[in-house]
């Protein structure tokens, strides 16, 4: 599927210049309620007022219900292998998939410790891009941190590049904080130490972006909302265990030319460094349970 529409760079054909128009693109793909509520949530990233407050609200809101709805059961390891998170430069984080939760978590620990960028995390375009619902959690869960939105549908699959050149484009912009899952859904059966195929187009985002690569490992939460918080005060819940790794090392990788091969290398270099991090998660585990 080619790209070849958008506007590039005099200085690596890859990249874009300016904002692809996801909207443009999905014109007559794309439902009225689709193309609605994306043009909202595509206009939250407009520099100005209404990001600012944004940035601010996920600080100051968006990460306090998931401490206090997790805080007896959270165990975090691996801090001090964090890179400095400074507000004008963009990170990525690449964590493994085993509940609708696993990134809220994970990030919001890190917001309490100063995570100054806005948060974003790619998400599916059912629901949250279909229905007014899905566009009112979104706002009262994430403060509209769930963009851009990936279709399922054979139909619209060729958006999802446009959706993640945008997504480079804003990374490269500064100031944003991506949560991805290489493994692009989640994995449903009872061993969480081993993980799906990593999907290509997280390589696609890692390679095109050139920022660093955050690891998370987490285990422990369920999908079951109300039964996870009422777990976690009364302390029956299982216990949430999430190990930070250092920033990736992808080698020669990231100078490789951007094709389909480089991204599925580098999607699953990044992929190998979360299921590097389950053994440690496993010890840690074992010592809290014996504990």
């Amino acid at each position: 599927m080619s790209n070849a529409a958008l506007t590039t760079t005099e200085s690596d054909p890859e990249l874009p210049a300016t904002r692809p128009d996801l909207l443009a693109h999905g014109a007559r793909r794309l439902s009225l309620m689709e193309r609605s509520i994306m043009r909202f949530v595509r206009w939250t990233f407009e520099p100005g007022l209404f990001d600012r407050a944004i940035r601010r609200c996920q600080r100051a809101f968006g990460s306090l219900w998931i401490h206090h709805f997790t805080k007896h059961l959270r165990h975090v390891y691996g801090l001090e292998r964090l890179p400095p998170l400074e507000a004008d430069k963009s990170v990525i984080l690449v964590c493994n998939h085993r509940s609708f939760f696993d990134l809220y978590v994970v990030t919001a620990e890190l917001v309490r410790r100063g995570l100054p960028q806005r948060i974003i995390f790619p998400v599916r375009a059912n629901f949250f891009y279909t229905n007014p619902v899905g566009l009112f959690v979104n706002g009262v869960m994430s403060f509209f941190a769930m963009y851009p939105p990936i279709f399922r549908e054979r139909k619209k699959a060729a958006l999802n590049l446009v959706g993640l050149d945008e997504l480079v484009w804003l990374i490269q912009q500064g100031g944003m904080f991506v949560g991805i899952h290489p493994e692009g859904t989640r994995k449903r059966d009872d061993d969480p130490y081993t993980l799906l195929p990593a999907q290509r187009g997280v390589g696609r985002v890692i390679r095109n972006a050139q920022v660093p690569v955050i690891p998370v490992f987490v285990n422990g939460l369920i999908n079951d909302l109300p039964r996870q918080v009422r777990s976690n005060f009364d302390r029956t819940g299982r216990k949430i265990v999430v190990v930070f790794g250092a920033p990736v090392d992808f080698g020669d990788l990231m100078r490789s030319p951007s094709t389909p091969k480089t991204h599925q290398a580098i999607a699953e270099r990044a992929l190998e460094a979360v299921a590097a991090l389950g053994p440690e998660e496993q010890r840690y585990r074992a010592a809290l349970e014996a504990s």
